[in-house]
């Protein structure tokens, strides 16, 4: 893969972990997504990583799930440096009827990434609120009994899927030498 090519996957993954970071309040996950002294202004917060980490978490505890969804994203390299710009729908439920706590919002992350020691993460990241609007608790639907259910935390299937994952490695790179 060419290393620009190489640069779009790594800073795309990047991405992705931070959201499921944020919509798992796994947020060892965000802040493995920032470099130390990396900064973050978004909405009303401006500061470092571990100050956005402490305070993303009291916010996310509010709502009963988020999900953000990536949609667009643009990645412009040169060198160790990228910036990127991504789109993003985030959406936030609460059990109360508040306005406030029952939104969905289009914001763009502008991010600048470093690499560094071979890794791609965000050194500076501004989010910028496009619009917002609000998600009427009347246009609901319940889920359905039976239905596997998110879990804001490492309790949810995804890390069950990955431990899984992760403790056959050698097993498969065994057959796939055998077959060679």
């Amino acid at each position: 893969m060419p290393r620009s090519e190489s640069a779009h996957a790594a800073i795309s993954a990047v991405l992705a972990r931070y959201c499921r970071g944020i919509d798992r309040l796994d947020l060892e996950a965000v802040r493995a997504c920032y470099w130390p002294g990396a900064t973050d202004s978004h909405g009303g917060f401006h500061g470092t990583r571990d100050e956005f980490v402490a305070w993303v978490g009291t916010l996310l505890a509010r709502f009963e799930s988020t999900m953000h969804f990536l949609g667009n994203v643009l990645i412009e390299v040169n060198g160790n440096a990228a910036v990127s710009e991504a789109y993003a729908l985030a959406f936030h439920r609460s059990a109360e009827a508040k306005p406030s706590l029952n939104l969905i919002v289009g914001v763009r992350y502008v991010d600048r990434f470093e690499k560094r020691r071979g890794a791609w993460k965000i050194a500076k990241r501004v989010c910028v609120t496009e619009w917002s609007r609000v998600d009427d608790e009347a246009g609901r639907f319940p889920i359905a009994q039976g239905h596997v259910r998110g879990a804001r935390d490492r309790s949810d299937v995804v890390y069950a899927m990955l431990a899984e994952l992760r403790a056959k490695p050698r097993r498969r790179r065994a057959r796939a030498s055998k077959k060679r």
